[in-house]
């Protein structure tokens, strides 16, 4: 699904990326660690195709992003910080998101994807009376509504109470057919819902089954 190799990206001197190669296949839940400053952001961005590659490629579905028109198409992401509109309701949102991508919105689509992520019965309430964990998982849902092959998903969960982060995990697990990359430090949402985890550190990327990733020693001053 996603095939990165040589990937090197640099900001003036200073190397971010160095030589990095992975390979995340269908179906996999693959969470991209690393401590701040690490370079997932320039990672998922070179991924997204949101600042050049300085070296190196990048294949979704064995394209590079010139070759494959439907590049857009394939890929859906959820930015750590997203931009909604509080005066709409919650339905209102999706709707504008969804004539912003396809021109259309479809209502039964629109009702299965709010019931999925638990928001149906507040589908009328503007958002802002929202609480952080319902607007994250609205954004979710907006992002679910282009129903693509591939989730990018960064830091999901950030800034939401125990009980937010349970029910984005949740909406998570009961996806199918969904290839996802996604951005967390958390070691207990990592090892709830991912199949590998893909470790930067000093420019370097190595992948791990979570098994694996989750015996590491040195990573104990990661939040759990």
């Amino acid at each position: 699904m996603i095939s990165v190799s040589g990937l090197t990206q640099s900001y003036g001197n200073k190397e971010i990326l160095n030589n990095i190669s992975l390979s995340i296949e269908k179906n996999e839940v693959c969470a991209l660690v690393g401590r701040n400053g690490a370079g997932k952001s320039t990672f998922i961005n070179s991924l997204l195709g949101l600042i050049p590659i300085k070296k190196g490629e990048i294949l979704v579905n064995g394209k590079t992003r010139k070759s494959n028109k439907r590049w857009k198409n394939e890929i859906a992401y959820l930015p750590e910080k997203f931009m909604l509109y509080p005066s709409l309701t919650g339905y209102e949102n999706i709707v504008f998101f969804a004539q912003a991508g396809t021109g259309k919105a479809d209502p039964k689509k629109i009702e299965q994807i709010l019931n999925s992520v638990g928001l149906w019965e507040d589908r009328s309430r503007a958002i802002k009376g929202y609480s952080k964990g319902m607007l994250q998982r609205l954004g979710l849902a907006i992002t679910l509504y282009q129903d693509s092959d591939i989730l990018i998903l960064d830091e999901p969960t950030s800034g939401i109470d125990p009980m937010g982060r349970k029910e984005i995990l949740e909406v998570l697990r009961s996806l199918s057919g969904k290839t996802i990359l996604l951005s967390s430090h958390h070691l207990d949402e990592i090892k709830q819902i991912c199949t590998h985890v893909a470790f930067l550190e000093n420019g370097k990327m190595t992948k791990y089954t979570v098994d694996d990733f989750l015996t590491i020693q040195e990573l104990g001053g990661m939040e759990k």
